[in-house]
Order: structure tokens, then C-alpha cells, then sequence
């Protein structure tokens, strides 16, 4: 015995230690750079600001639509090495902008960025046999490698008149980062590269002339040769790899910038510059502090009714919070509201896997079970739902951070450090702190609660209310959408994310702030709108202020410049307004879809394998495509702005409507098992909702009051965000409560083997 408490003093020491290192790291972090530390954390536009670059076509024609949509998608893949929140849209005829988060000095990106469109492969010597360029090596100290240089013996525009540039970057279809294993299995990394069909036969031809030379075949980008691969054989497929890449990072630059030297269109760089954060300190501000008292709220919560088990859990939770501000920098993901998001929801699957586990020692110590071994059964027992619902929860993370771009993938990794994290402290954790607690002295069953007999509610009697309320909600959302559409306006409020909009540019008199500037100019601008989706952007070191908008006709436009001219004294030469097209592109929006549809295959397939049954993974997707389209009619019925926040709201809710469902079923597959009548499948189905619908309410409760602080104490922007997410997570209660059990047991009697019925 004594052991044992030396043993929970250790450990409770232990845990303070990391606690306290941990709160420290996320508070201050260390060195000059405060690594580790909230502050270190990469934010997004939204959060933090950084550079925005406008490039011009070099050319006087207007260029092709479809050309200047080929070159911004490829931009997209480009800049998005740098971040996965950057944005590039179109703003005028010919311009492109790229905006990426967390960077202050433009120079750098535009040096490693280059100038689009400019990249040529150039044979080593001309058709008089002349030199091309030549090549020098210089031993690196530090490394011990060959660095090769490469010198351009006459001028570009020669060569290519000449015609030793046997290829343009146009002729390349595709260029990625990858790994070959050698003769000693080995990883090399290697370029890989896919010709287009014309680039193909020219290929052919020019590795032909090389291969029989036995020349080099350089790439040229940008106003130097970035590389010279040796021509080792004639290559006839159309598809290539470059050798000798030394690291993955190396592959992956050179493949990038092949990419970006691939676009049909030559780019030129107009101006840069450095913007503030969208939704300015003060936002940042309220929102941390929000989150702080949303936090403390639920630690309150979790100790009056959990008692012991709560503190327990609160310690957890208070360890869980400093982790993930350090991981999240350890992991380099940038962080922007949508990540938020991901990060409510992981502290809400936090705290439902514990509530899961002090539900099961109640229902122990209930039938008599010492304090100790209802502790153990209850940990055993709730393994297999906190599992279940982790893990489907994980596979859509796992396959947007594959398949989506954008917020879209910052959403999925922060959702996955997440739920790894929330996993780690109430499984090992919270079990540590309460089995040390229970050592030193924490016996008695008054001081972790006894569950209480409920009476079983016999929720599937109302099934069929329950399916016609659900029915109606869901057809009154379309026919919303359908009357805006029909009255002239888009069946859904669709922000200049999605639709693209104006951006007017004003320099005013006096450095205004962002807060100042939502208080006293952001009004009038929504007035003229009538929409609440503003996005004011700072650029640093000037009084000049982006205002991005739906788009603004031309009497919008007048009249915000008379609004301008009389309330702030703006000169009428310092405003300048330009249409900009959608940040969220099509493909972006294909792809979101696309990865949420193969995400919910993959949940289907994983819930049928671990419940043994289709109709288990078929009522949760049915309810999951509920919740998404009762939020939709939401949006619709109250014009919310539906911009980049909206995916992660649904993302969000996809999440945590799944991770709900999975712990009646899990209960509902326990309870067959010890009832095993068959005619007792209606009851089965009741005795598990009712015996687990204190989870259902108290971890939509407590994940409601996270989101509720944040909607109150937000800015605008943030409100618009936070009131969708709190109705999906009402929804989201519902339907796990009230359709899926249901739902499950119609398709069981209706349309299970008649030995099931």
C-alpha cells in the first residue's frame, strides 16, 4: 500500500512537472523567438496578415480565360509549399494576386518565386556545336557534396532562336516529388516529370540528339540553369525523373518551380506588399479570451458532476490545451479560424471520451462494485466506443488532409493532432491521475457518483414525428434556397470567397486601425452592401486599406466613394476599386467535395466492418448528410455568409455528428449481446439511448458552451462562423438521440433477413 502512494505522489508529480513545462513552453516559449510558445504558432490571412503579391501578364492582349485559370491553379500548387491557407485569385483582366500567410518579407518570396512562366530546356550544345553553357563544381565544406554551377555562354533569346531550347515549360504536364529504391535499397529522391503529348515527341527527339552526343540537357528558369541532368538513354514514354535530388525538399523545390515555369502565360510582378491581419489583435484577443472562459466553464461543469473523476479530467484537459499550442507549432500547421474549429471539436471529443468513461464507473459502482474495479470495468468497457468514434473521426481527417487544399487541409491536420492528443490524455492521462487519486485515499463511491436507475424513454415511438420533423426541415431549406433563387438572389448567401467580389483600395489620411476602421468605416460599406461580409485588410508601414466586398456595381461603387470623400476626407485619387475573382476556386470546391464524399465511404466501411453490419454505417451517414442539410437550410433561411468558415463548419459537423452515433451504436451492439432476444430489438434500442443520453447532452453541452462564449465576445466575422456551428451541434445532439437508433432499427425489421425480425 505504501508503494502504491509513493508511486501517485510521483506520478502526480510528474504530471505537474509536464504540466507546468508545457504551460510554460505555450505561454513564453523559448529563446528570442519564443519557440513553442501561441505567439510562434504560424497564423493564417485571417489571423496574422502577410504578403500580398500582384503579378500583370507581360503582353498588351487580354489573355484567354482558360489560360489565366490554368496559371492560378498552378500558382495554388506553387505557393502552397509556403502555407496551405495562401490564396491566389484573379483582380482585374490580367493580374493575378497572391496572398501568403505568416511571411513579413516579400523580397524573399519573390526571389524564390521567381518569374512565372519563363522556363525552357536548353541542350548542352548548339546545331554548330558551340557551347550553350558551361559547368563548374565546387566542393561543399560542410557537406562534403559536389555543388555543380552553371553558366550561360550567350543569351537566352539566342539560344532559343537558335534552336537549342528544345522544350518549354508549356510542353511539361506535370512535375512531382518522389522516391526510387536503389541496387542497395536505398532511397533516392528523384523528380519525376509527365510530358504533354507534343512535349512528348519533342522529348523524344532532343534526349535522342543528347543520349548520341553525350551531352547534359539543362533547365532553364527565371534568368539561370537550376539544373543539368546527365541523358542516360533515349526517352520515348513522355515521362522522366531527374536523379541526385540529396533530400526531399530538394525534389520537391526543383518540381515546383518546373510547375510554375510551366504556365502558358509569362507573369511580371506589378507591386508588393505587406497586409495586417483580417480580423485585426483586438479579434485575436477576444477570441483567446473566449476560448479561456469556454474552457473554464467546462472544468467547472466536469467537477460539480463528476466530482473526482472531473478533476481528473480537468487536469487532462488543462495538459491537453498546452500540448496542442506547442504541437501545433512543432508541427509547423498554420493556424486560422477554420483550424479553430478543428480544435473545438478535438476538445469536445476530449472531453465526450471522458464523460463516456465516468458514465461506465457510475453504472459499475450502481451494482455494487468496489471503487477500484468499477474504475477498471469502466476504462475496459469504454474502450471500444472512444476508439470507434476517434477513429472514424480520424479517417476523414486523414482523407481531406489528402485529398482538400486549402483551409481544407489546415482544417484535417489540426482536427488530427487533435483527436492523436485527445486520445493520449483520456485514455492515459486522465486514468493515471484517477487511479493516483484512488491510491491516495479516494475510495469512497460518494466521491465519483452512482448512476441512478433511469426508466427506459421510449424514443421509438416517436420515430415516425421524429422522421417527418427532419423531412420538413430539410425540404423547407430547399424550398428557401429555391424562393431566394427565384427572387433574384442566390439560393445561398455566397461570399466573395465563393463568388469573387470588389476590391477597393483607399489611402487615408491618418493610420487607422483595424478596430477603428470595423467601428467607423466597415458600417457605411455594409450599408451600401447590405451584407455583413467585409474583409478589411492593412497595409503595413502606410494609411493604406483594402475593403473587399461582394462585387459592387457601378452606382455601389460611386456611392462608396462619396461616402469616402465626405465622412473621411479621402482624396478622390487615392481610391481605386478592381473586381477579384473567387479565392475558393472551383477545383478547391471539387476537391472539398470530393474528399468528403470519400470520407464518408471509408466511415461506412470502417463502421461496417467493426459493428459487423451494413445498416450500422448506413444510419450514420443517412444522419450525417441530415445534419449537413438542415445547417444548409439554416444558412440559406437566415442569408448567413457562406465563405471559407462555411467548409469548416460542415467539416466540422461531419465530425462530430459521427463521433455521437458511434457511441449509442456501440452501446445498442453491447446490449444485444447480453439481452439477446430477438423480440426485445425495440427495447435494446431505447435502454441504449436512454443510458447513454447523459453523454449526449452533457458533451453537446459543454462543446455548445466553447462555441456560445466565442459567438458572444467575437467580432462579426467570427459571430458568423461560431451561430452555424452552434446549430449543427444541436443538430448534431438530435439526430444521434433521435434519428440514428431509429433509423437503425427500421432497416433491421424492414430490410433484414426475416430471422432478424
Amino acid at each position: 500500500m505504501k508503494n502504491k502512494k509513493t508511486k501517485s505522489i510521483v506520478v502526480l508529480l510528474v504530471f505537474a512537472i509536464l504540466l507546468g513545462l508545457c504551460s510554460c513552453t505555450a505561454i513564453a516559449g523559448f529563446g528570442e523567438n519564443k519557440a513553442g510558445s501561441a505567439s510562434s504558432i504560424p497564423l493564417g490571412l485571417d489571423l496574422a496578415g502577410g504578403v500580398s503579391i500582384t503579378y500583370q501578364v507581360v503582353g498588351e492582349e487580354k489573355p484567354d480565360a482558360a489560360d489565366m485559370s490554368d496559371t492560378i491553379r498552378k500558382l495554388q500548387q506553387r505557393v502552397y509549399n509556403y502555407s496551405t491557407e495562401a490564396q491566389v485569385y484573379q483582380e482585374g483582366d490580367d493580374r493575378i494576386n497572391i496572398e501568403i500567410p505568416g511571411v513579413s518579407d516579400a523580397n524573399t518570396i519573390l526571389e524564390e518565386l521567381g518569374k512565372p512562366g519563363s522556363l525552357y530546356f536548353i541542350r548542352q550544345t548548339d546545331s554548330e556545336g558551340n557551347q550553350n553553357y558551361s559547368q563548374s563544381y565546387m566542393v561543399d565544406e560542410e557537406t562534403g557534396e559536389a555543388v555543380y554551377e552553371y553558366v550561360l555562354n550567350k543569351a537566352i533569346d539566342a539560344i532559343v532562336a537558335d534552336g537549342s531550347a528544345v522544350l518549354t515549360g508549356t510542353d511539361v504536364a506535370n512535375a512531382q516529388a518522389g522516391y526510387r529504391t536503389d541496387q542497395m535499397q536505398n532511397n533516392e529522391y528523384v523528380v519525376q516529370l509527365e510530358m504533354t503529348e507534343e512535349g512528348a515527341v519533342k522529348f523524344a527527339q532532343a534526349t535522342e540528339a543528347a543520349f548520341n552526343a553525350g551531352e547534359t540537357i539543362a533547365i532553364y528558369y527565371d534568368g539561370k540553369i537550376i539544373s543539368a541532368p546527365a541523358v542516360n538513354s533515349v526517352i520515348t514514354g513522355g515521362t522522366a525523373e531527374i536523379s541526385g535530388m540529396g533530400t526531399y525538399e530538394k525534389a520537391e523545390q526543383l518540381a515546383s518551380t518546373i510547375r510554375i515555369g510551366g504556365l502558358k502565360l509569362e507573369l511580371e510582378e506589378l507591386h508588393s506588399k505587406v497586409v495586417g491581419a483580417q480580423l485585426g489583435s483586438e479579434a485575436i484577443k477576444t477570441s483567446l479570451i473566449a476560448g479561456a472562459i469556454g474552457i473554464a466553464i467546462v472544468i467547472i461543469l466536469m467537477v460539480v458532476i463528476y466530482f473526482v473523476p472531473g478533476l481528473a479530467a480537468s487536469l487532462a484537459l488543462l495538459l491537453y490545451v498546452a500540448m496542442i499550442v506547442v504541437l501545433l507549432y512543432g508541427f509547423d500547421i498554420t493556424l486560422t479560424l477554420p483550424g479553430v474549429a478543428g480544435i473545438i471539436l478535438s476538445i469536445g471529443m476530449a472531453v465526450d471520451a471522458n464523460v463516456i468513461i465516468f458514465a461506465r464507473i457510475r453504472e459499475e459502482l450502481a451494482t455494487g462494485k468496489t471503487v477500484g474495479s468499477a474504475m477498471k470495468i469502466g476504462f475496459d468497457k469504454a474502450l471500444s466506443a472512444i476508439i470507434d468514434g476517434n477513429v472514424t473521426t480520424l479517417i476523414a481527417a486523414a482523407v481531406l488532409g489528402v485529398i482538400g487544399s486549402g483551409s481544407v487541409k489546415g482544417f484535417a491536420y489540426t482536427l488530427a493532432l487533435g483527436i492523436v492528443l485527445s486520445l493520449f490524455t483520456s485514455l492515459i492521462v486522465t486514468r493515471m491521475l484517477l487511479n493516483a487519486f484512488y491510491n491516495l485515499g479516494c475510495k469512497n463511491p460518494k466521491l465519483f457518483g452512482v448512476a441512478k436507475e433511469r426508466k427506459t424513454i421510449n424514443f421509438l415511438s416517436k420515430k415516425a414525428v421524429f422522421f417527418a420533423a427532419s423531412i420538413a426541415v430539410v425540404v423547407a431549406g430547399f424550398v428557401i434556397m429555391g424562393v431566394n433563387a427565384a427572387g433574384g438572389k442566390d439560393a445561398l448567401n455566397f461570399s466573395l470567397e465563393f463568388k469573387g467580389g470588389t476590391s477597393t483600395n483607399v489611402v487615408f489620411n491618418e493610420d487607422m486601425t483595424i478596430e477603428s476602421l470595423d467601428a467607423n468605416v466597415v458600417p457605411f460599406i455594409e450599408n451600401i452592401t447590405g451584407d455583413g461580409n467585409v474583409q478589411t485588410q492593412k497595409v503595413e508601414g502606410t494609411n493604406e486599406v483594402i475593403f473587399k466586398t461582394r462585387t459592387l456595381n457601378q452606382e455601389e461603387r460611386a456611392e462608396l466613394e462619396t461616402v469616402l470623400l465626405d465622412n473621411f476626407g479621402v482624396e478622390e485619387n487615392a481610391i481605386t476599386t478592381e473586381s477579384i475573382s473567387s479565392t475558393i476556386s472551383s477545383e478547391m470546391r471539387s476537391e472539398s467535395l470530393l474528399a468528403v464524399g470519400v470520407a464518408a465511404v471509408f466511415m461506412l466501411i470502417y463502421i461496417w466492418f467493426r459493428f459487423k453490419d451494413v445498416r450500422f454505417g448506413a444510419s450514420s451517414v443517412v444522419a450525417l448528410i441530415h445534419d449537413v442539410l438542415v445547417v444548409l437550410a439554416f444558412y440559406a433561411a437566415a442569408r448567413i455568409s457562406v465563405g471559407s468558415t462555411f467548409i469548416a463548419c460542415m467539416l466540422t459537423l461531419v465530425g462530430y455528428s459521427i463521433n455521437a452515433t458511434i457511441v449509442i451504436f456501440d452501446r445498442i451492439r453491447e446490449n444485444m449481446a447480453v439481452m439477446g432476444k430477438k423480440d426485445d430489438l425495440a427495447e435494446v434500442v431505447n435502454r441504449s439511448i436512454t443510458q447513454t443520453l447523459s453523454r449526449s447532452v452533457f458533451t453537446s453541452l459543454t462543446t455548445f458552451i466553447m462555441v456560445a462564449v466565442l459567438f458572444v465576445l467575437g467580432v462579426s466575422s467570427i459571430r458568423e462562423f461560431a451561430l452555424p456551428l452552434m446549430v449543427g451541434i444541436v443538430c448534431g445532439t438530435y439526430s444521434s438521440v433521435c434519428i440514428t437508433g431509429a433509423l437503425w432499427y427500421v432497416l433491421r425489421t424492414k430490410f433484414g433477413k426475416k430471422e432478424e425480425a
